[in-house]
Formats: structure tokens, C-alpha cells, sequence
């Protein structure tokens, strides 16, 4: 999954200290789904979309290969 948290959150000037604490995780977190190491669950999603008053789809993008079997 691509997601464009890194530049959205560049944007709005906030850092990972300032998201994570907004959205009740730690800084690591923050960092490994902007390096895509991570994939946040529906519920983290939902709080970061409303952080940046977005849509969860504006921020994160399936790929194509999301969509093979595992």
C-alpha cells in the first residue's frame, strides 16, 4: 500500500512527535507507515484521515499487488 502521510503531514507542518500524539501512537509507528513497514489498522487510518480533515483514500492507495493472493 502507497500512502502519502509524509507529504500530507509536511503540509500542515506537524511532525511524527505532534501525529502520533494526536492520534494516540507512538512516533514508530508514524515513521514505519510513512517508510510503508506498516500498515495502519482501519481504526489509525480513520483518526489520521480525520487529522488532516481527508479521506482515508486521499492518503492511502492500494497497489496492484495488494491484490494477489498471499
Amino acid at each position: 500500500m502507497k500512502n502519502t502521510l509524509r507529504e500530507e503531514r509536511k503540509r500542515k507542518k506537524i511532525t511524527q512527535e505532534q501525529l502520533a500524539g494526536l492520534a494516540g501512537v507512538s512516533r514508530q509507528s508514524i515513521n514505519a507507515i510513512e517508510r510503508g513497514k506498516y500498515t495502519p489498522s482501519t481504526t489509525l487510518a480513520l483518526k489520521i484521515s480525520e487529522i488532516f480533515n481527508t479521506s482515508v483514500n486521499r492518503l492511502f492507495e492500494l497497489e496492484p499487488m495488494d491484490y494477489q493472493a498471499k
